[in-house]
């Protein structure tokens, strides 16, 4: 095993980018590969552009263990995605027969007609292998380290299953954070600076949040792969928080 995998997640489609549709498969891919030691380090949203998803694609592809797209793998004129990867590989699409198959069985037994649009979603490059899609039929792919999904997050987070045995894991990073009821961060910016230099193994971070005048703090999160290193860097956190007189809530590794 690895001590360190990482991923990027490429999210796909001119929606995204209007506002029109909210992502929420960035957040099932982060949390689907946590426990595999899996860290998302960088997620980037291109349009509907195949120069553009190529360039990101080659960019991702060539810096992190692992790139997951989502979006652009159905039968309308603007689903590129396939076609985009596959220049990417500089590899040869079309219709395949495996995907085919899969494709005319879903349709047969749902009784939909399988009209020249859906057909464009059998096209896959000649060197990917399949991701099965238990949803709605239509496969994903995957070429090298990428894995091309669908957009529809139910239809990702599925394919995601199929994906899991091919995944080679590594660390998992552990969290465990502080809070600390009415500080604000200019309080605890210097000294927290200090106990991040000390415990350079791991991730401090500082979340301020606003509920209401009577409901606002800091939230101190201490990620890592080190649990005796982030229990140690609790304690410091914890005195921190005191030394500003407010009792810390702690909450343990996670």
């Amino acid at each position: 095993m690895s001590d360190i995998k990482t991923a990027a997640v490429l999210l796909i489609g001119d929606e995204l980018l209007s506002g029109r549709t909210r992502d929420i498969n960035l957040k099932n891919i982060a949390e689907f590969l946590a426990p595999l030691g899996i860290q998302v380090r960088e997620a980037r949203i291109v349009p509907d552009i195949q120069e553009k998803i190529v360039e990101a694609l080659n960019a991702l592809r060539a810096e992190y263990s692992y790139v997951f797209t989502t979006g652009g793998i159905g039968p309308t004129h603007d689903d590129i995605t396939a076609d985009a990867v596959a220049a990417a590989f500089g590899d040869h699409i079309d219709v395949r027969q495996d995907a085919l198959a899969i494709i005319q069985k879903r349709y047969e037994e749902t009784g939909v007609e399988l009209t020249p649009a859906r057909l464009r979603m059998a096209r896959i490059p000649d060197s990917a292998k399949l991701v099965a899609n238990p949803v709605s039929g239509a496969p994903g792919f995957q070429i090298d380290n990428v894995f091309v999904m669908a957009g529809v997050p139910s239809i990702a987070r599925a394919m995601l299953e199929d994906i899991e045995p091919r995944l080679e894991t590594g660390q998992v990073i552990k969290t465990a954070h502080v809070r600390g009821v009415g500080l604000r961060e200019g309080d605890l910016a210097g000294a927290l600076a200090d106990i991040a230099e000390k415990h350079a193994t791991l991730s401090i971070g500082s979340y301020p949040w606003y509920g209401s005048p009577t409901d606002s703090g800091v939230n101190i999160v201490v990620r890592g792969a080190d649990e005796e290193e982030i229990q140690t860097a609790i304690v410091d956190v914890s005195a921190l928080v005191r030394a500003q007189g407010v009792e810390p809530e702690v909450h343990d590794i996670s």
